[in-house]
Order: structure tokens, then C-alpha cells, then sequence
């Protein structure tokens, strides 16, 4: 998908961002709610890991600010993972670097994705998740209209028993509300 809101593109990845993303995915701020920061080896596989998944017409793609060209991070949908208990689902979601947090840019490229998710390919639902304790993504989900499914949480089953960071809140938006 390439699609452009006011402020943001939201494209397929290029040679060049990989050395930003690189760097946010070191930041230990914006990686506080994952397991571990990725190297920069880890970020390319990642990137070269979405972007195989464009012919499916999902992936997590690069937002790149219009005013400055700047990759202000990755956002996009694809497929819950079947060992997810919200399984069989679409979830969107976000990571952003650190100077561009608190304008929006979030929630304006998950628009992007979730208009594409519910016209496009006609899905009746889409899902958000994150770590309980995870404040900013909440907010986030909130703003997009998503409704808080406590009957779904879960603990995050790619991390060991025990782990600070298992508890996950589901979050869920259906098309007539997105529409709404």
C-alpha cells in the first residue's frame, strides 16, 4: 500500500531508512515496552521480513514525514499470529521514533491503514494489542475509536512465563464503528 494523509506518506520501505529505523529500534525509550532493542542486522531482517509480506496486502511499511522527508517510523496491519488467543484476527500497529511522538502521527497513519483495512479488503474487524502497562499505545487505540476487550487479554505467548512485559490488553474496532 502507498498512501499519503495531510501530513504523512505511508510507503514501502527503501535503502535509505533502514540506518534511521535502525536507530529507533536502538533507542531504549521507544523500545521500553518490547523484550529487546533490535541491531541493526536484526532491523534489516525485520524490514526485509514486512515488506515480503506486501504481495499479501498487509506489511508494516515506513511513515515518512512530507515537510521533511524524515522516517518518523513503521506502521501498518497484518495477520495475528494463530498461537494469539485473538486469533483468527487483523492487527494494526505502530512504532515511531522518539521526535516524532506527541503529534499525532500515530494515530493519522493508523487511519491510513485502518481506511484500507475496511474498504479494501472489506475486513469486518481489526484488532490493536499492547502491554498493559503501555500508556501511549492505549491512548492511541483509544483516539482511533478502538473499544478495550478485557474478555481478550492475554499473556504475550512469544515471551517465557513470568516476563514483565506478558500481560497484553486487546483492543478491537469494527467497521460500522470506524465508519461512524
Amino acid at each position: 500500500m502507498r498512501a499519503e494523509t495531510d501530513r504523512l506518506i505511508l510507503r514501502p520501505w527503501e535503502a535509505r531508512d533502514l540506518e534511521p529505523f535502525a536507530a529507533l529500534n536502538a533507542d531504549p525509550e521507544v523500545m521500553r515496552f518490547f523484550p529487546a532493542r533490535f541491531t541493526r542486522e536484526e532491523t534489516a531482517a525485520y524490514i526485509e521480513r514486512v515488506a515480503a509480506m506486501a504481495d499479501t496486502g498487509f506489511g508494516f511499511q515506513a511513515v515518512e514525514e512530507k515537510a521533511s522527508g524524515d522516517l518518523v517510523g513503521v506502521v501498518g496491519m497484518a495477520p495475528v499470529k494463530p498461537e494469539y488467543p485473538s486469533a483468527p484476527a487483523v492487527e494494526v500497529g505502530w512504532r515511531l521514533a522518539k521526535n516524532h511522538w506527541g503529534k499525532g502521527y500515530a494515530q493519522e497513519a493508523a487511519r491510513g491503514w485502518l481506511a484500507y483495512g475496511f474498504g479494501t479488503l472489506a475486513l469486518t474487524e481489526i484488532v490493536a494489542f499492547t502491554y498493559v502497562n503501555n500508556i501511549p499505545s492505549r491512548r492511541v487505540m483509544e483516539r482511533l475509536g478502538m473499544t478495550y476487550d478485557a474478555s481478550g487479554d492475554f499473556e504475550h505467548p512469544g515471551l517465557a512465563e513470568g516476563h514483565p512485559l506478558r500481560p497484553h490488553e486487546l483492543y478491537r474496532l469494527k467497521t460500522e464503528d470506524f465508519r461512524a
